[in-house]
């Protein structure tokens, strides 16, 4: 940093060690830069929504409508498996099995659309996340860059926007779509049987899983990512200062820190890496207990069921299971993308939280400056509010 020399020009002073900024953000010992807390990230990707509410809502009917058209096959299926069983000719089956593919090249045709749509809405929002990025790191005081280090600058320009961007462009899509197959995939199980139906609570186990792990994996990916700024930090104040390193003979004491650094962050992505194992084999297993719940009830009630309790047909019990089976693949999208998300919403709380420093240009920041009376004196100041030397 370099001294700046001030001729009765006050300037604004940083906010003291600890000062609470809004929204519960806050900046550390004075040196760290602000994170957004979890309501404020919760309305900036809202607000991102809202620029572009026309794309996202396009985006909203091709997924329902390609999901929609994906719940034809099991249940023509289901019918195939009735008219063979009562006997029907084959140009009945074959008239079924021609729908079922015309509406496989439909959901097909929707699908491809609504991705092509949907990484059209990532790649303009994530214009706007690095537009927003660059203004309020121009907008920041040199102080306030100072003490928070080049490393944490750099680490939410480089690895956490390019998080949010890949999570923007990749993952929203892939995650729209099959949330919405996954939702018309098991409301087609009530309508097809809903005492079948019941059966995909069995889904519930994994919910609970996700539930554990949601609590948790906000705090672990905001720890791995200051850990991967302290990194950045340490590692490119060593390489600026080598000569001087090597000068004063420092070089073990900057191993020791970069060893340290480094170890910091093995141990905050281990505990997210503990998170997902625990994550994982739970939801698997959760997807295979409805559909053993299916063929059990459905083998119980199928021809002749007890006294009091309609009887199903073979067709009933097919369409059902392959319902509740196809659900696996939209939540297994869903949980391969889970860990990206989490992931990027640490990543995006902290470039929202650049929005939440002291900024210095604007109207607003200047009506905000003091107003001493003048008199004739020059000072050295370390920063804005550390003042080295003094004159009158």
């Amino acid at each position: 940093m370099t001294p700046t020399t001030s001729t009765s020009s006050p300037s604004r002073p940083a906010p003291p060690n600890g000062t609470a900024l809004p929204n519960g953000a806050a900046l550390p010992g004075g040196t760290a830069l602000p994170v957004a807390a979890a309501a404020a990230t919760r309305r900036a990707a809202l607000r991102l929504i809202r620029l572009d509410g026309r794309a996202f809502a396009l985006i909203l009917v091709l997924n329902s409508l390609a999901a929609g058209a994906g719940l034809a096959g099991p249940w023509l299926l289901g019918r195939i498996v009735d008219a063979v069983r009562d006997g029907a000719g084959v140009r009945t089956v074959d008239r079924l099995a021609l729908v079922i593919l015309v509406c496989a090249l439909a959901q097909l045709l929707l699908a491809r659309y609504a991705r092509c749509a949907g990484h059209r809405f990532g790649e303009r929002t994530v214009a706007r996340v690095r537009e927003q990025f660059a203004d309020r790191t121009l907008a920041l005081p040199a102080a306030t860059v100072e003490r928070a280090g080049s490393g944490d600058l750099t680490a939410r320009g480089t690895t956490d926007v390019a998080s949010v961007a890949r999570t923007l462009r990749d993952a929203v899509p892939e995650v729209f779509i099959a949330a919405a197959q996954a939702l018309f995939l098991l409301g087609a199980v009530v309508v097809v049987s809903p005492l079948l139906g019941l059966c995909g609570l069995g889904l519930s186990s994994g919910l609970l899983a996700v539930r554990w792990y949601l609590r948790r994996a906000r705090r672990a990916y905001l720890a791995e990512g200051a850990a991967t700024s302290a990194l950045a930090e340490l590692l490119a104040a060593t390489a600026a200062g080598a000569r001087t390193v090597e000068a004063l003979g420092l070089q073990e004491r900057r191993w020791a820190a970069s060893e340290a650094a480094i170890e910091r962050c093995r141990a905050t992505r281990t505990r997210t890496l503990f998170l997902r194992s625990v994550l994982l084999p739970a939801v698997d297993v959760a997807y295979v207990v409805p559909v053993v719940g299916v063929l059990l009830v459905g083998g119980l009630l199928h021809g002749q069921g007890p006294a009091g309790v309609t009887s199903l047909s073979l067709g009933t019990v097919v369409s059902a299971a392959l319902y509740l089976r196809q659900v696996s693949g939209p939540l297994e999208t869903i949980l391969f993308w889970l860990e990206q998300l989490q992931s990027s919403g640490a990543a995006f709380a902290r470039v929202e939280g650049l929005g939440q420093a002291p900024q210095t240009t604007g109207p607003a920041a200047a009506a905000r400056l003091p107003h001493p009376t003048p008199r004739a004196s020059s000072a050295v100041t370390w920063g804005a509010d550390q003042p080295v030397a003094a004159s009158s």
